[in-house]
């Protein structure tokens, strides 16, 4: 075999062999691995969420929204207020002004004939703060409208006076002394027909509750 055979011979073995250059992949600019991945955001921290206990006890001084009269108001009526001074524990301000404090009337008694007075009462179990609604306990609020026994002594003094003085001129003395009697029974029946004061509040009224268990407010931060 000549020397060209043998040439040709030898370059198709190794071609069959697999002897080819092997394409390889160049490495990064400057020599480092794989690019890094792209920094992970940071968590947002959780929020810090503390209690603060209002202890019974604490006043709580409103602001009268819904207006309210003994003659007109009605047992289980809605009642609303704000705080008009803010509530503050370990010098953390927990409840502010502004706080909206609901209700309802617990009573409501319009003035009596001759005897009795006009009465008012209502209390708050509930209040929201920021987006939270929280049941409170209070103690009632309770009012009373003033006696009128003086005016109505000088109803009847002046209806007795009147009717002295028409029967002494339509009988002499004897009529004045029947005038008497009958002008009595008319300043009575001025009194008995007229009602004393009631109770009215009306919407801006200053009131002040008082919380009669603990109350316990979360607040985040």
């Amino acid at each position: 075999m000549n020397r060209l055979a043998l040439a040709v011979l030898v370059a198709s073995f190794c071609a069959a062999c697999g002897g080819g250059s092997t394409t390889t992949t160049d490495a990064p600019a400057g020599g480092g691995g794989a690019a890094p991945a792209a920094d992970s955001p940071a968590a947002s921290p959780l929020p810090v969420v503390r209690e603060f206990t209002v202890p019974d006890g604490t006043p709580l001084k409103l602001d009268l929204v819904t207006p309210l009269d003994s003659a007109s108001s009605r047992v289980e009526d809605a009642v609303r207020a704000t705080l008009r001074e803010s509530v503050a524990v370990d010098g953390t301000t927990v409840l502010p002004v502004g706080t909206e404090l609901s209700g309802s009337v617990t009573e409501a008694e319009g003035s009596g004939r001759v005897k009795g007075r006009a009465r008012l009462g209502f209390r708050f179990t509930a209040l929201r703060a920021g987006k939270e609604r929280y049941e409170i306990q209070t103690a009632p609020i309770g009012l009373e409208a003033e006696a009128t026994k003086k005016e109505d002594a000088k109803k009847i003094g002046i209806g007795a006076g009147i009717g002295a003085a028409v029967g002494a001129i339509a009988g002499g003395g004897s009529g004045a002394a029947k005038g008497a009697a009958i002008g009595g029974g008319a300043g009575t029946g001025v009194v008995l027909a007229t009602k004393g004061k009631e109770v009215r509040l009306g919407a801006g009224a200053n009131v002040t509750a008082r919380l009669t268990a603990p109350l316990k407010i979360q607040l985040g931060s």
